[in-house]
């Protein structure tokens, strides 16, 4: 049995962890630490979590966990996910995987000279209808790649919510952006040059992102924003010079995804599975820990993901995020 330990009570757990865990054989959440101990019991009580540490330290230092699941604020990813490794704890850390590529690197080294699974969680890469997009690319049935593009654009966010804090690593291109950034990696097989971007800077933080990148000579385009018009654009597309692949719900395929393929003589119409991609990371994470299974989304992955995201920054005049 896996047991995994929870760093700080946010909402994503419930979606990202617990509800995963209750379908994954061989893995039980057992404890949980927040900021404040009444925080944690109220949550461990509401999700039926056996055990509350008064601190993340006392979490870390219990021999009963197994692992640990971080889905603290970006800008803490990288302190604890080292604290983890040297609590000789298994890591499953939210993306991004760090606030800026430099932490990511010192993070990738630690998990390098360990013996321990360090996995960031980018669950969609785990779910078969990127896996499917991308061997549909890799078929020829689009024909020579002419472009691509990416977008998550969602309604902004209350003003006192973290993405918009600098200081905890916010804004829309590391939350929201990370995901088309990931998801053409993975489609396209490739990790991007960044060639421009434009950003909407509201006092350090970027509401709204638009970057042109290359990946391996196929120019794409990726936009991420919490504040813009229009105020939802959620999809990809990737276009060839026999047919065009557009991809629906790309970031959560299990909520009503579809790959469709359009061209001369070429017709595609495909549903993604129900089963939700933070339960294929679960059983991923699982497995890799357990059995020695590959880590798909593994830290030397994640630092060029965030050397990605830290060049488009500086691509739009602004600085990477700092650490907090």
């Amino acid at each position: 049995m896996l047991t995994i330990g929870v760093l700080g009570a946010a909402r994503i757990t419930d979606n990202a962890l617990l509800k995963p865990a209750a379908e994954v054989d061989g893995v039980e959440v057992t404890a949980v630490a927040a900021r404040s101990r009444g925080r944690a019991q109220e949550w461990a009580a509401k999700h039926g979590i056996p055990t509350v540490h008064d601190s993340y330290e006392a979490l870390l230092a219990d021999p009963a966990i197994d692992a640990v699941y971080i889905p603290l604020p970006n800008g803490l990813h990288g302190r604890w996910t080292l604290a983890a490794l040297e609590a000789g704890k298994h890591v499953l850390c939210e993306k991004p995987f760090t606030a800026n590529a430099d932490e990511a690197r010192e993070v990738a080294a630690a998990a390098a000279s360990s013996p321990l699974v360090v996995m960031e969680a980018h669950h969609t890469s785990h779910h078969p209808q990127t896996k499917r997009a991308a061997e549909i690319v890799a078929s020829g049935m689009l024909g020579d790649l002419v472009s691509a593009e990416a977008s998550f654009i969602v309604p902004m966010p209350p003003s006192d919510d973290i993405r918009w804090n600098p200081d905890l690593a916010g804004g829309s291109l590391m939350d929201l952006g990370c995901y088309p950034l990931r998801w053409l990696r993975d489609v396209l097989g490739s990790v991007p040059t960044v060639v421009s971007a434009v950003a909407s800077d509201r006092d350090g933080i970027d509401a709204s992102m638009d970057a042109r990148l290359d990946y391996d000579g196929v120019p794409a385009r990726v936009r991420a924003a919490m504040w813009t018009t229009p105020p939802l654009l959620i999809g990809a597309k990737v276009v060839g010079s026999a047919a065009t692949m557009k991809v629906r719900i790309p970031y959560a395929p299990q909520t009503g995804g579809k790959i469709s393929v359009t061209g001369e003589g070429v017709r595609l119409r495909e549903k993604a599975s129900s089963k939700a991609s933070y339960t294929f990371q679960l059983e991923a994470f699982r497995d890799a820990v357990i059995a020695g299974g590959p880590v798909l989304t593994d830290a030397a992955a994640a630092v060029e993901t965030m050397q990605t995201i830290d060049d488009v920054y500086r691509a739009a005049g602004m600085q990477p995020r700092r650490v907090s």
